[in-house]
Formats: C-alpha cells, sequence, structure tokens
C-alpha cells in the first residue's frame, strides 16, 4: 500500500465519520435549529473530504479535477441553503429548544421591524 492509498483511506474514513455523526445529530438534536447545524456543519466538512479523498485517488484528471471543483461549490451551497432553510423556519415560527438560552436573532428582527414602521409612517 502506498502513501496515496493510505491518504485516500484515511480521508474516506473522516469523510465517513462526518457524515455518520451529521445523521446521528439529525435524529438526535432537539429542534430544527440545531439539526440544520448538525448537517450542514458535519455533512459538508464530510462531503468534502470524501472529495478531496477523489482527488488524492485519481490525481488531476477530469474525476479529480470535477471534485476539486464541487468542493467550494458544496461549502457555498449548503451553507446559503442552510441559512435560507433556518431563517424560514424562524419567520414561520418553529420554536427553540427548550434549553437555548439565547435567542440573537429575535433582536436582529425586532430591529428590523421597527425600521420598516419607521419608513411606513407617512
Amino acid at each position: 500500500m502506498n502513501s496515496t492509498s493510505i491518504i485516500t483511506v484515511v480521508l474516506l474514513c473522516i469523510g465517513v465519520l462526518f457524515n455518520l455523526f451529521g445523521c446521528i445529530g439529525l435524529v438526535r438534536l432537539p429542534d430544527v435549529y440545531n439539526r440544520l447545524q448538525s448537517a450542514t456543519k458535519c455533512v459538508t466538512l464530510g462531503t468534502c473530504s470524501i472529495l478531496l479523498s477523489l482527488v488524492v485517488y485519481f490525481g488531476f484528471n477530469d474525476t479529480g479535477v470535477k471534485s476539486l471543483v464541487a468542493i467550494p461549490l458544496l461549502f457555498f451551497a449548503s451553507t446559503v441553503g442552510a441559512h435560507a432553510l433556518a431563517r424560514g423556519a424562524y419567520y414561520f415560527g418553529v420554536k427553540l429548544g427548550e434549553g437555548t438560552v439565547k435567542d440573537d436573532y429575535k433582536e436582529q428582527v425586532e430591529i428590523e421591524e421597527k425600521k420598516q414602521q419607521l419608513h411606513e409612517i407617512p
């Protein structure tokens, strides 16, 4: 087994573990916001690790380059998607978990509502 194969196997194992932890988080965490955090961070890092293992294994041929291009696309798409889902859940009134002690977004929403009220007054 050469060093390329060892690095590939290590990256694949890291990716599979991160994906596993993300899936466990989806099942075990109490509310939609924690589940989104688990899915976004763990699964994104796991999938990027798997894609990076493809780059190491295949090199810079068509498969490796496609995998390398997919990594930043995955980072941006999953981040923006999770943010949009979290804002939508908050907008439609999905409650935070019982153990949540601080709601930073509530303050921001109140500020935005005050700004809108000021602009509506003729």
